[in-house]
């Protein structure tokens, strides 16, 4: 495929549910593909470059603008798996919009525009993944970007505050996020680890699955 059209699973506007931008209005272009294989994943229907229908990026573009948002997110499955994520980026730049893209941090984030606002996974032990991260991104981080741990139990949580400590991510970004995995860990007692260590962190719960579910898609 060349890099005039993208594997899209789906597109939809919505209220943003995680990051620092959540409550806001937002219109998500969801890619296929992932190269990762996350235990708590819960996108598994556009883990696959099948799962996804190529669409051009000038028709991604139009659908953007015509939502009548300034946020979009480009999220997946993994974006970074398609070249085409990063021309992409650049046009829906042009065309006015803020940019995030939400990436599971196990592929290089440097080629990305400098104005998209870089949303990280940092693949906690739970996930099964946490060996795939690519801590070189670290160097490559903006104020602007965000750093998401999802977070199972407490070796999730004492993994995460290591990694903080370790990179210095605090002294590079200002969000830094707790995410709790929905139905494995209480939010009241990540919170509660939370307030007795004060890591530089905020905590973050899903909004969309607060809102319409934990099993509904498209939202």
């Amino acid at each position: 495929m060349n890099q005039s059209s993208i594997l899209v699973t789906e597109t939809f506007l919505s209220i943003q549910g995680e990051s620092t931008h959540a409550g806001r209005l937002c219109f998500f272009i969801r890619l296929a593909g992932c190269n990762l294989k996350c235990r708590y994943c819960d996108t598994r229907y556009s883990a696959s470059l099948t799962d996804g229908k190529a669409e051009t990026l000038e028709l991604l573009v139009v659908k953007a603008v015509s939502s009548d948002v300034d946020l979009v997110e480009i999220t997946g499955g993994e974006p970074l798996t398609q070249p085409a994520t990063i021309p992409l980026c650049e046009k829906l730049l042009d065309a006015g919009m803020t940019v995030l893209v939400e990436t599971n941090g196990s592929m290089p984030i440097r080629e990305l525009p400098a104005a998209v606002i870089r949303i990280l996974d940092c693949k906690t032990p739970s996930s099964g993944e946490s060996g795939s991260n690519l801590y070189k991104n670290y160097d490559f981080l903006t104020p602007a970007d965000e750093i998401k741990f999802v977070i199972s139990d407490r070796e999730d949580y004492d993994f995460s505050r290591r990694i903080i400590r370790e990179y210095d991510l605090a002294a590079k970004t200002r969000n830094l996020l707790f995410s709790p995995v929905w139905g494995k860990i209480e939010p009241r007692q990540l919170a509660a680890w939370m307030i007795a260590d004060r890591p530089p962190a905020r905590l973050q719960l899903q909004m969309h699955k607060l809102i319409w579910g934990p099993e509904k898609t498209g939202v």
